[in-house]
C-alpha cells in the first residue's frame, strides 16, 4: 500500500509537508538552475544573471546528453537515476547564454545528482 502524499479539504488539495523536496542550496545568493537554450542546447548552474534571454552562468555544466530522467523537469526534480549514461562535459567557470527559453529551479537532490555525474570527455 502505498502512502498519499496530498489530502483534500473542501476541494483544496493539500500536500504534505514532508513530501516537498527542498530546492538547491544558493551560492552568494545565487540559485541552481537547468538553462535550455534555443539553439545552444541545456547548462546547469548557477544564475548569476538575467536580462530578457541573456543568461549568464557560473559553475555552469553543458547537459549534453542525459539518461535516467523523462524530462528535464524531472532532471530538475530529481537528479539522474542513470549517471553512468549521462554525457556531461566538466564544468566551465562562466557561460554567458543566449536565446535562453526555459530555466528551471533544481532542489538539491537533482543538483547533488547532476554535480555526482563523471565527466563525459573524448
Amino acid at each position: 500500500m502505498t502512502e498519499s502524499k496530498t489530502i483534500k479539504i473542501n476541494e483544496v488539495e493539500y500536500v504534505r509537508k514532508d513530501a516537498i523536496q527542498p530546492m538547491a542550496e544558493t551560492l552568494k545568493g545565487m540559485r541552481y538552475v537547468i538553462c535550455r537554450t534555443y539553439s545552444a542546447g541545456v547548462f546547469a548552474g548557477y544564475l548569476e544573471s538575467r536580462n530578457g534571454q541573456e543568461v549568464v552562468m557560473r559553475h555552469v555544466r553543458r547537459i549534453w546528453y542525459w539518461s535516467g530522467a523523462a524530462s528535464l523537469s524531472q532532471l530538475a526534480m530529481s537528479g539522474t537515476s542513470d549517471p553512468g549514461n549521462c554525457k556531461f562535459p566538466e564544468p566551465v567557470e562562466r557561460d554567458e547564454l543566449l536565446q535562453a527559453i526555459e530555466i528551471l529551479d533544481c532542489t538539491e537532490t537533482a543538483r547533488k545528482s547532476i554535480q555526482g555525474v563523471p565527466i563525459w570527455k573524448k
